[in-house]
Formats: structure tokens, sequence, C-alpha cells
């Protein structure tokens, strides 16, 4: 599948033409935009990774750069910036520095741009830039259903008790962990405690999952201090909306 790609420039100069030629003939699809909100909001739907093809305009641009910032961090997307070293240095005084793939200075080494675009947009390293998400449940068929769920936009594992968990994190890295909060054996509070007692897990965010909605079982479940929890009522679009916006503030925070 073509992967597309947003340039955007305050012309469609001479330039910025063999550019997107360039990237046609490795395939990619392209799009352009001037640095303007409504330009970009009119196209971007859809693209994986954007070209700014910076001129010494760029500090008249600084609407678009804040909106275009807002964008990646929402989206989880990227920006390779073009142009001259102090052109870039005022980009990134609205963009902040986790939105931008990298900088090629003009004169513009196109093979090194284009093996940079390449690499990113690659199917393997567009699935290795997910956000790893491990589900904790005994019950399997409702784990199963959260997997569907969430497989379409994550990368997502699963265990079916406690002690399966604690060995998949000793190899492996998840990004935040929907931990069941009532299971046989070893419960959701004690495998918390066994998470967050090793260094290598202690950071990783816990939403629990409960199937109890009283207050008293949900101040114990909050007791714990995991970033959120989730109601195993909640539908698709309700547990996309958590996921989703826990990872958008995370990135808005730099963290």
């Amino acid at each position: 599948m073509a992967r597309s790609i947003l340039i955007i420039s305050t012309a469609e100069t001479f330039s910025v033409r063999g550019l997107e030629m360039k990237l046609q003939g490795i395939g990619a699809e392209t799009v352009y935009a001037a640095p303007r909100i409504k330009d970009i909001e009119a196209v971007y739907k859809g693209t994986d990774l954007i070209i700014l093809y910076t001129d010494e305009s760029v500090d008249d641009t600084a609407e678009a750069l804040v909106y275009l910032k807002d964008h990646c961090i929402e989206n989880d997307e990227r920006v390779i910036v073009v142009g001259t070293r102090q052109e870039y240095e005022s980009v990134i005084r609205f963009m902040t520095g986790s939105c931008v793939l990298g900088f090629f200075e003009r004169p513009l080494d196109m093979n090194a741009l284009l093996d940079t675009v390449e690499s990113y947009l690659s199917e393997e390293a567009v699935h290795e830039r997910r956000k790893s998400i491990l589900i904790v449940d005994d019950d399997v068929s409702y784990m199963s259903m959260i997997f569907d769920w969430l497989k379409d936009k994550y990368r997502v594992s699963m265990a079916n008790s406690g002690m399966q968990a604690i060995t998949w994190l000793a190899k492996n890295h998840a990004d935040l962990i929907l931990l069941d909060y009532e299971m046989p054996v070893t419960p959701g509070p004690q495998v918390l405690e066994m998470i967050r007692s090793e260094a290598q897990t202690s950071d990783i965010p816990v939403m629990f999952l409960t199937g109890k909605n009283d207050k008293e079982s949900i101040m114990k479940v909050l007791s714990l201090k995991p970033v959120d929890y989730l109601l195993k009522t909640i539908d698709r679009p309700g547990l996309h909306d958590k996921v989703d916006r826990f990872f958008i503030e995370k990135a808005a925070r730099g963290v």
C-alpha cells in the first residue's frame, strides 16, 4: 500500500516539485499544502509523514507550526524539516523535538532524505512505532475481544494470569498495561505490586479493568494509583477514546 506524504511549503517551487517527483519515484504518494491552517486541514487526513520545506518567511507561519505540532502529537506523526539551520531553529521554537524525525540542511542531500523516508515508512518500522499494550485477564474471551478492538492501532499482547504477565514483561516492553482487578491465584493489586517492585517495569502505566462500579470497589481500585480504570462494560469507541487520550496527553507532556 502506497504511503502518503504531505509537503508543506510557501510555494510549490521547482525544488519542491523535484522533491515530489523523487518521492513518487520510491512509491510514495504526495500532497501539497501552503503553511496555513486551513490548507493543511484540507489535505492532511491519511498522510503518514510530513515534510516541511522552509524559507525565510518561516517566522510568519507560527500559527501553522503550532497547529502542526498539535496534529503530530494527536496522530503520532512525524515531520522532516528541510531548510537552513536558522530556519530549523525557528521551527523548533513552535514544535516539540519529539515531532521532528529529522533535519536536512540545504543544499539538500536527496539520497539521504529518501533513505530516511523509506526507512520510516517501511511496514516493519510502522509496526514497531505503534504503542505496545499488554492485556492481562483470566477471562480469555473478554481479553480476545479487547485485543480485536485495539489491534488496528496498537501492538497488542495478552497474558491470562499475573505470572504469565510478569514472565512476558521480563522479555518485552509495554507502553501500557490493561490489568484485570479480580483474577484468581494472583489478583490485579498483587500483580501491580510485582510490576512496581522491578526497576525494569516500575514506570509502566497501568489501567485497571474492573467489573464492579460501586463506590467502595472503585475507591479500592483508585487507592492503588493506576493511571485510570476501565469498567468492563465499556464499548469499543469508549475504550479507544480512553487509550488514545492517554497516549495523546502523555505525548503532550513530553513523557
